[in-house]
């Protein structure tokens, strides 16, 4: 790999020559490389999951980007070198996590984070036999980071269910058990 400078006849040359070199632009950096060719081994199934992870997630960022509001959100989190459809992907490849579950009183709180932001957080309480007692979205806290759920009641015995959402939709679940 080669970074072109002062060069005349490279400023406007972009592209392959034959099958022998590559001249592509990265962060306003001319570069010349050896053209890369397919691969000649077999994809491991690692491979392959990342592969159709990847696929999702760039189909997710294209349907973000329909909306010109999620769009301008990505695009001020883009730094140099990136585009808003960058940020979309690397938004859609990666799930939120729910770090914490907690009960204060007849308040569910549940502590969530995404790298880019948490879209909403569902809450379901089941009692003992497996029937959902309630259910609703919670409501973020000052902090960012807090989503909060107020129970009418929560059973002796059964569990809270939690799905956090992020802007493309990817969700993550978990549960507390209450005993």
């Amino acid at each position: 790999m080669a970074i072109v400078k002062d060069n005349i006849l490279m400023q406007l040359v972009r592209g392959s020559l034959g099958k022998q070199i590559t001249i592509y632009e990265r962060n306003g950096q001319i570069i010349m490389a050896k053209k890369r060719g397919p691969s000649k081994k077999k994809p491991t199934q690692k491979q392959l999951e990342a592969r159709h992870k990847m696929t999702i997630a760039s189909m997710l960022a294209q349907q973000m980007l329909e909306d010109p509001q999620i769009k301008a959100y990505y695009q001020s989190l883009a730094g140099p070198g990136q585009n808003a459809y960058n940020i979309a992907v690397k938004d859609a490849y990666r799930s939120p996590e729910v770090q914490n579950i907690r009960l204060e009183k007849e308040e569910v709180v549940v502590t969530a984070q995404n790298e880019f932001r948490v879209a909403e957080v569902e809450v379901r309480v089941i009692d003992a036999e497996g029937v959902i007692t309630e259910s609703g979205r919670a409501f973020l806290g000052r902090n960012g980071v807090d989503w909060y759920y107020k129970t009418t009641v929560l059973p002796a015995v059964g569990k809270v269910i939690v799905v956090a959402k992020s802007l493309p939709g990817i969700q993550t679940v978990k549960e507390l058990l209450l005993t």
